[in-house]
């Protein structure tokens, strides 16, 4: 009797591994599956990604939409690299820079609509740079009277195809497809405008940052939009096709308005103090270079002086002072 229920706990035992392993089995299967099944929905979710193109408002009526992503276009922010900003009138929105594809463009359009039911009517591009201004197709549907300058302009029909080869191969593809829609009001010197009860004056940096730029100030408000003219956290965008003097010229002008609000192309809104600090640290590196130029002093030379001179002083307020500072020295020197 004993040997019967010692064989019969024997048989029990032996069932009871077999059933332990069979259910080991099946976990690790259900692992491997919920496994790929996130792998699957992660790669989904980095295909259709979208950023958050949320409204952060700044006075009354007024609202940014910051990119988180500053520099190039890559596949991850999917050339979404530039800040637009828009204003609520009584009439409709009028909206500065529309981003740098249609469908950020149309990601711009809806994120408006969170905050009103009133459509854009009337696009600025601050300047031809294609972070700038290739979301114009998304305004087509409204209407929207897209204004810029002409040199602007002409430099948008001679680059603007190019610029949507470019990013879409550095974006991979993510940045879709994109119509080129131009501009059709040209602005001039010194324009002042009101947009549906908005008074607004435009401000020419006499081609600083690009041919073209326009700035757009709202005097009641006491608000600069300034593209790429102007800037926050990050040193001044100085260009091959821009002049540094000029620039230097316009940042002073507009420091004079004691604007209290100055909203940038790239990064946070800020203050007057950024215009002054922007134009100061141009001016001593300007003067800098032509100097070590005239002298046949090598860039890398005068760099070192430069560091040594501002370095302690400039380091601290910008993110990007080391990287930038050099870019800025040998592209001064190609200026000369």
């Amino acid at each position: 009797m004993k040997l019967i229920n010692v064989l019969k706990l024997d048989d029990y035992k032996d069932k009871l591994l077999k059933s332990r392993e069979e259910i080991l089995k099946l976990f690790n299967k259900i692992i491997l599956a919920v496994s790929l099944m996130g792998l699957i929905i992660n790669s989904t979710w980095a295909a259709n990604a979208r950023f958050d193109f949320s409204v952060t408002p700044i006075a009354k009526n007024v609202y940014s939409i910051v990119s988180p992503s500053l520099g190039l276009p890559t596949p991850e922010n999917k050339g979404w690299n530039s800040n637009s900003h828009f204003v609520v009138t009584e009439n409709g929105v009028l909206l500065f820079d529309t981003g740098s594809s249609e469908s950020i463009g149309n990601e711009i359009k809806m994120t408006i609509k969170s905050v009103t039911d009133k459509p854009v009517r009337w696009v600025i591009n601050s300047h031809s740079h294609a972070d700038h201004w290739l979301g114009n197709a998304a305004f087509t549907d409204t209407n929207a009277e897209i204004i810029t300058s002409k040199k602007a302009l002409t430099t948008m029909k001679e680059h603007g195809p190019g610029a949507v080869a470019f990013y879409s191969r550095v974006t991979k593809g993510t940045i879709g497809s994109t119509q080129l829609v131009y501009p059709t009001v040209l602005l001039t010197q010194k324009r002042k405008r009101n947009f549906g009860g908005l008074e607004v004056e435009f401000i020419f940096s006499n081609d600083g940052h690009s041919p073209g730029d326009i700035l757009m100030w709202l005097p009641k408000q006491k608000i600069i939009f300034g593209g790429d003219v102007l800037s926050s956290d990050w040193m001044p965008i100085i260009t091959g096709h821009g002049n540094v003097v000029t620039l230097i010229d316009t940042l002073y002008t507009t420091a004079k308005l004691n604007p209290a609000i100055v909203l940038t192309g790239h990064g946070r809104a800020t203050t007057v103090k950024s215009l002054i600090r922007d134009a100061e640290l141009l001016s001593s590196v300007w003067a800098q270079v032509k100097s070590g130029y005239e002298t046949d002093k090598k860039p890398n030379d005068t760099l070192s002086d430069v560091i040594d001179k501002i370095g302690q002083k400039y380091r601290p307020l910008y993110k990007d002072f080391d990287v930038e500072i050099e870019r800025h020295i040998k592209l001064m020197y190609k200026l000369q």
